[in-house]
């Protein structure tokens, strides 16, 4: 999903920068001093540069003559590549936007089972039940995150609409910012694999109205965890 998370020095000096931007550590409209951030990040000038034209192309800098390379406003980032949803997760834990990324999700997959249920192939059960698999016996965060990714990525294929499987860029930047906040913490959390179980029980019994309600009631829950994991974080 991640274009630039850890690939070389252009990969970290990319993501540098977007952090700072994200962050807000550099602001909307400030500009960038590239000497200086040259030598702190310890790159090239050629290198530094080619980093900038990445996130000039998502929208979180642009270069004028006179005014030199600067932050763009919020309006014109790109909000929707994958990337920049990841570095502002990473940047701050965003609680607004990840409202915003349940609520796509809302509208998004409780439609999208309805066409799974019609649409899935043997090979789309084959997936969802592995991907289940996966989440019973996952021993760790990374796995649990991992398997949950693989189902609902699994579900958007089984549509068999190629744009609806095109937003698993939006839908797993979701997931993986909601599952890093309740992975991430101490507390329990309920046992995810009933909850899927429900969802690909419709799906295999070629139920739109089954498969719905369950991943309805699968997001519902989902919202509601995120909200007291929340809560119990603030008060620590």
């Amino acid at each position: 999903m991640s274009l630039y998370g850890n690939r070389g020095v252009h990969g970290q000096t990319v993501d540098a920068i977007a952090r700072r931007v994200l962050s807000g550590a550099l602001p909307e409209g400030a500009t960038l001093d590239l000497s200086a951030l040259q030598e702190e990040l310890g790159v090239s000038l050629t290198a530094l540069r080619e980093s900038l034209k990445v996130l000039a192309a998502k929208g979180l800098v642009d270069a004028r003559q006179k005014r030199g390379t600067y932050v763009r406003q919020r309006a014109d980032w790109n909000l929707l590549d994958p990337d920049v949803l990841r570095w502002q997760f990473s940047a701050e834990a965003d609680a607004g936007l990840l409202r915003s990324l349940d609520e796509v999700r809302g509208i998004i997959e409780p439609a999208a089972v309805r066409l799974a249920a019609t649409r899935r192939t043997d090979d789309d059960l084959a997936r969802l039940d592995a991907a289940l698999e996966a989440m019973s016996s996952a021993d760790d965060s990374r796995s649990a995150v991992d398997a949950d990714l693989a189902f609902h990525r699994a579900l958007l294929d089984a549509t068999h609409n190629e744009l609806l499987e095109r937003m698993q860029t939006v839908l797993e930047s979701a997931l993986a910012a909601r599952d890093q906040l309740v992975h991430g913490t101490d507390d329990a959390s309920d046992d995810p694999v009933p909850s899927h179980q429900a969802v690909l029980d419709g799906v295999r019994a070629q139920d739109p109205d089954t498969a719905e309600a369950a991943m309805r009631a699968l997001l519902d829950k989902a919202i509601s965890d995120e909200e007291r994991l929340r809560s119990e974080m603030e008060r620590r």
